[in-house]
């Protein structure tokens, strides 16, 4: 006897899995957003302000592979929980102190690349929670999350304009 979705699986951990992945990936793509002001700021050139952007993308693919094999290890709250530290700090350190060079940038970028890996995290912790019938649908809506991208490119900017693009860092 097959259950409906939303009695075969933890709610709860879907919302959660969800939030964490729309949250991530809002703050991945973040220099992106404010490529402008900061580019404008640092003066950097139209090479440095792509690689500025570029960066936290191939860090994040790069870390998906480190971020996998952790879930694997150590279970994806675990390892969720090491990557959002890793970028809290990161974000913490940039808002505090500043980002005054290219090479600051793209440091936090790096740093930032941690939250690109939350896909490691959130499609494992997602779907496990839910029989195979049911693991495409959980996928798809843990999934949905990368709607933070989207989320990112809407309000930084105007933040940034209302409160100074360093201070976004803080906010996010």
């Amino acid at each position: 006897m097959k259950t409906s979705f939303w009695q075969a699986g933890h709610k709860p951990t879907l919302f959660s899995a969800f939030l964490y992945f729309d949250l991530s990936f809002m703050v991945w793509v973040l220099l992106g957003p404010l490529a402008v002001q900061i580019a404008g700021d640092l003066q950097l050139s139209p090479a440095q302000k792509g690689m500025m952007v570029a960066t936290p993308v191939l860090t994040g693919a790069l870390l998906r592979l480190v971020m996998g094999v952790l879930v694997d290890q150590i279970q994806p709250k675990k390892a969720g929980l090491i990557g959002q530290l890793i970028v809290l700090a990161a974000l913490a350190f940039a808002w505090v102190n500043g980002v005054h060079s290219y090479q600051q940038a793209l440091l936090l970028g790096v740093f930032l690349g941690f939250a690109g890996a939350s896909f490691a995290v959130a499609l494992p912790l997602a779907s496990r929670w839910y029989p195979p019938e049911h693991q495409g649908t959980a996928l798809g809506i843990a999934g949905a999350g990368n709607s933070g991208t989207a989320l990112a490119a809407l309000f930084a900017p105007g933040l940034a304009l209302a409160f100074g693009w360093n201070n976004v860092f803080g906010l996010a």
